[in-house]
């Protein structure tokens, strides 16, 4: 069920309503209210692979009960195994079982030897990237003993299933969200106008900003050679707002509708855009996966410490698991890899920490701001490409400058108002968010009639008829 649909504008209310109406001081009932719910939300696009879901939440469940009865050191490590085997087996099959077969045949034809192996048609489970982790995050922490395992199994069940951000995002830590599912819940009115605000504003991104965006961004990067270096760099910066307005935009909305059911969910973006160097973009953008890699994969490395052979490792280490994690392809981690390379040099003269706290912005930093924004939208040319080949073609025509015509923009009335739409859409999240920025914000906070603008907007710029899914669905 997408967000941004029909469906799920008759869901939510309803869902709301029983929540706050007719289970009304029940915690019990609400937690079995949001998981019944959450199944269907998730259902909705292919009720078979709730199965999986399923067996992944019984597998932590009853994982982190054996963990907490046993104090043998050798036990306990196979018990965390078994729920790193269970869970990342799932997650590896459905997600990169053809990509390692495919690898393995290209490998060999590149020697001239050609094998048959075939592949499974196997269709990829929505969300199956997130919900796993953050699972995960829940016998690791019981397992180092940060956290004690739930006896309610409604309770656990409800927060791996927690339908606001089950197949997006934020990848919520065990130690925040389950909790939340203990305590009882008291109707905010302040909280409620806030989430139905944040829901605008993430709505807005998605459906005005990401999804116009989409309309040249596919056209562009489908057929590369076939346009100026001007439009090749717009859409280059296209799809850097394309998939931050889709991927930010449904953090947002997650958090919005949390907060009307009385919870809260960690902050997932802090205006990456506006970051001076690549390690700020990082503690800026998609945080929840950033920090869940360097709480149970960078720090357990080692992390910054040891020698700078060793610093240097953990960091490439970490930045292609990244890659890796989005997508069974070479892109992403060649994506990772070059994001490992922009970080490096400030690794190695010590200044990836140095724009922690920042008193005010000078021309320096809006310079810096400038150079780092352009390297992402690079890297985005990795990301978006269908394959390595083809992302160095999209940028050897890029920086061939042999024209910076923007014709595709206005050939038709109807591209001269999509570009129209987009830019001013742009223009609107960017300057809105450069304000939050100044001000030290670290989320969006709308005023009322701020609100109300957007929902013109969405109203005369936006249709709920085109439906887009989320970039990240695939991941």
């Amino acid at each position: 069920m997408l967000f941004n649909s029909l469906e799920f504008l008759l869901f939510l209310p309803i869902v709301f309503l029983l929540y706050w109406l007719v289970f009304k001081n029940l915690l019990r009932a609400q937690n079995v209210l949001l998981l019944v719910a959450s199944y269907i939300f998730y259902g909705w696009w292919d009720w078979r692979f709730l199965s999986l879901i399923i067996a992944s939440t019984f597998l932590d469940y009853f994982v982190a009960l054996a963990l907490q009865k046993n104090d043998s050191s050798l036990k306990r490590k196979y018990l965390l195994g078994l729920s790193l085997l269970g869970n990342l087996g799932m997650l590896g099959f459905f997600k990169y079982y053809n990509f390692f077969i495919e690898s393995w045949v290209e490998a060999w034809a590149n020697l001239g030897i050609t094998m048959e192996v075939s592949t499974l048609k196997i269709i990829l489970p929505v969300g199956i990237s997130f919900y796993t982790f953050q699972t995960l995050s829940y016998t690791i922490d019981v397992y180092r003993k940060e956290m004690q395992p739930t006896k309610n199994f409604i309770d656990f069940a409800a927060f791996v299933t927690f339908f606001p951000q089950l197949v997006a995002g934020p990848i919520e830590r065990a130690s925040h969200l389950l909790p939340q599912f203990y305590k009882k819940r008291v109707f905010d009115y302040h909280n409620a106008v806030e989430g139905i605000k944040l829901i605008i504003w993430g709505m807005f991104k998605k459906v005005v900003v990401a999804d116009n965006c989409a309309f040249f961004v596919t056209k562009i990067f489908d057929n590369p050679e076939a346009f100026s270096s001007g439009e090749l760099f717009v859409g280059m910066v296209f799809f850097a707002f394309q998939i931050y307005g889709d991927f930010s935009g449904y953090s947002d909305i997650a958090i919005g509708i949390s907060k009307l059911f009385g919870f809260d969910l960690m902050v997932n973006f802090k205006f990456p855009y506006f970051s001076r160097d690549i390690a700020e973009f990082w503690r800026r953008w998609h945080i929840s996966l950033s920090t869940w890699f360097r709480d149970y994969i960078y720090i357990p490395l080692g992390g910054s410490k040891g020698t700078l052979g060793f610093q240097i490792r953990n960091v490439l280490i970490i930045f292609l698991v990244s890659g890796f994690w989005h997508g069974a392809n070479w892109t992403y981690v060649a994506w990772g890899l070059f994001h490992a390379l922009l970080f490096l040099p400030l690794l190695l003269l010590k200044v990836n920490r140095s724009h922690l706290i920042t008193k005010s912005y000078g021309w320096v930093d809006f310079a810096k701001i400038s150079f780092t924004f352009f390297m992402v939208c690079i890297g985005w040319v990795f990301f978006r490409a269908d394959s390595i080949s083809d992302a160095f073609l999209y940028l050897i025509h890029l920086f061939e400058l042999k024209s910076l015509g923007l014709s595709l923009f206005y050939s038709t009335n109807a591209n001269l108002m999509i570009f129209a739409l987009s830019t001013l859409a742009i223009g609107i999240v960017s300057i809105q968010e450069l304000v939050w920025v100044i001000k030290k914000r670290e989320v969006p906070k709308l005023s009322t009639y701020g609100a109300l603008f957007l929902v013109l907007l969405l109203f005369f710029m936006g249709s709920f008829k085109n439906q887009m899914d989320f970039i990240y669905f695939q991941f």
